[in-house]
C-alpha cells in the first residue's frame, strides 16, 4: 500500500514539474520573441472592417437639392453646370450658379435628380464674383439646401461635392476629400484670355472637381453647403486642386441680385495692360521701354481717360503701377482684387508707379467714372 502511496506521490511530483517547466519555457519563449505575438495581434486587428454611414446620411441631405444647369444659346445646347436650390421666396426657387455656367446664353434650364427639366429664368449675375441666380417656380418634394459657415473651418475638415463632372452621364457624382486650404488667392481668366483678368479668394479641397462641377455645392459633412465651386486648376503634373467661394461671400452677392442691386466696380480711367503681355507684345516701343527701365512685373499705363480719376491723381501713359496702399501689384488681376474687394468707392489709396525710371508715389480717389 505504502509503495502505491509513493508511486502517486511522484506522478503527481513530475506532472507539477513538468507543468511548471512548460509555463517558464513559454514565458521564456514570448520574451525571447516578443515580435512574433505583437504580429500576430496585429493581423487580427487587421480584419476589423469599418463603416462610415455619416457621409451617405450628409449626401442625402442635399442631393436631391442640386440641380444641373443647361445654357442655351439660339436655341442650341451652349454650356452646362451644376448649381443649387438655396432659397424659396415668392413661390420661387432661387438657385446659385457661376456667372460663367450661364454666361452667353439667352435661355436657361434646370434638371432635377427624378429627371423633371423645367425653364429658368435668369435673375442677375456678376462676372467678377462669379456667381449667378436663377429662379425657377417651387417643386413639391424639394426643399433648399442648409447653409453652412467657413469660420471654423479647419484644414482637414472633411468636405464633399455632388454635380454633373464632364456631362450629363456622370450626373449627380459624388466625391469627397478634405479641406486642404483656406483663403486662397487664385487668378482666374474671365474671358478666356491668356492672362488672369482677376483674383478669387477661396477655399480649396481635394475633393475631385472637373468641368462640370462649377456652380455645385462644396459641403461639410454635416451636408451643409459652405461653398460654390467654382473653377481647377488643371495642368500637367497638378491633381486634386478644387476652389470653392465661401458660402458667406456667394450668399451676399446672391441677395444683392435678387435685391436689384448692381454691383459697382471702380473705374478709374486708364487703359491698362500686364507689363508680361507688354513684353511679349510685338510693339517694339512698349517692351523696349520696359526693358530699358528694367521693369518685369506690374500694370502698364497704356491711356489715360481726360478728367477721369487717374488724371486727377497724377497717372500718365506709360506709367507701371508695382503697389496699391504698399502691397505688391504684379498684374491686372491683383490690380483689381485691390481695388474691387479691399477697397469702396470714394475710398483714397497710394498708388507706386514707375516712371522713366524712377519711383513716384501718387495720391488716387477711387470713383465709378
Amino acid at each position: 500500500m505504502k509503495q502505491n502511496s509513493d508511486s502517486k506521490t511522484r506522478v503527481i511530483v513530475y506532472t507539477i514539474f513538468i507543468l511548471m517547466l512548460g509555463i517558464f519555457l513559454a514565458y521564456g519563449f514570448i520574451y525571447k520573441f516578443p515580435k512574433l505575438f505583437q504580429e500576430t495581434v496585429t493581423k487580427i486587428e487587421k480584419d476589423v472592417t469599418v463603416t462610415d454611414y455619416g457621409i451617405a446620411d450628409a449626401v442625402d441631405k442635399v442631393y436631391d437639392s442640386v440641380i444641373i444647369v443647361s445654357n442655351y444659346k439660339n436655341k442650341e445646347l451652349y454650356a452646362s453646370g451644376s448649381g443649387f436650390v438655396y432659397k424659396e421666396a415668392n413661390d420661387k426657387f432661387f438657385i446659385i450658379t457661376n456667372h460663367h455656367v450661364i454666361d452667353g446664353g439667352d435661355s436657361f434650364k434646370v434638371t432635377y435628380s427624378d429627371g423633371e427639366e423645367v425653364e429658368a429664368v435668369k435673375v442677375g449675375s456678376d462676372k467678377y464674383a462669379d456667381i449667378a441666380v436663377l429662379a425657377v417656380p417651387v417643386k413639391e418634394g424639394i426643399k433648399p439646401v442648409e447653409i453652412g459657415a467657413t469660420e471654423d473651418l479647419r484644414v482637414g475638415d472633411t468636405t464633399f461635392t455632388v454635380g454633373a463632372p464632364l456631362d450629363f452621364v456622370y450626373s449627380w457624382t459624388v466625391t469627397r476629400g478634405i479641406i486642404s486650404g483656406k483663403e486662397r488667392l487664385v487668378e482666374v481668366s474671365i474671358n478666356n484670355s491668356n492672362d488672369s483678368d482677376y483674383v478669387m479668394n477661396v477655399l480649396q479641397t481635394d475633393a475631385a472637381v472637373n468641368s462640370g462641377n462649377s456652380g455645385g455645392p462644396l459641403c461639410n459633412s454635416n451636408g451643409e453647403v459652405i461653398g460654390v465651386i467654382s473653377a481647377k486648376i488643371s495642368s500637367t503634373g497638378v491633381e486634386g486642386m478644387g476652389f470653392a467661394i465661401p458660402i458667406e461671400n456667394a450668399i451676399e452677392k446672391a441677395e444683392g441680385i435678387i435685391n436689384g442691386d448692381e454691383s459697382e466696380y471702380p473705374n478709374i480711367g486708364i487703359q491698362y495692360v500686364n507689363v508680361s503681355t507688354a513684353l511679349r507684345s510685338s510693339d517694339y516701343y512698349f517692351s523696349y521701354y520696359l526693358r530699358k527701365n528694367n521693369i518685369t512685373a506690374g500694370v502698364l499705363v497704356m491711356d489715360v481717360t481726360k478728367n477721369s480719376a487717374a488724371e486727377k491723381a497724377g497717372l500718365k501713359t506709360m506709367d507701371v503701377i508695382t503697389k496699391i496702399n504698399n502691397k505688391e501689384i504684379s498684374n491686372v488681376a491683383y490690380l483689381r482684387y485691390e481695388l474691387y474687394n479691399k477697397h469702396d468707392i470714394g475710398d483714397t489709396v497710394k498708388l507706386t508707379v514707375i516712371r522713366e525710371g524712377e519711383e513716384k508715389v501718387l495720391s488716387l480717389k477711387i470713383t465709378n467714372s
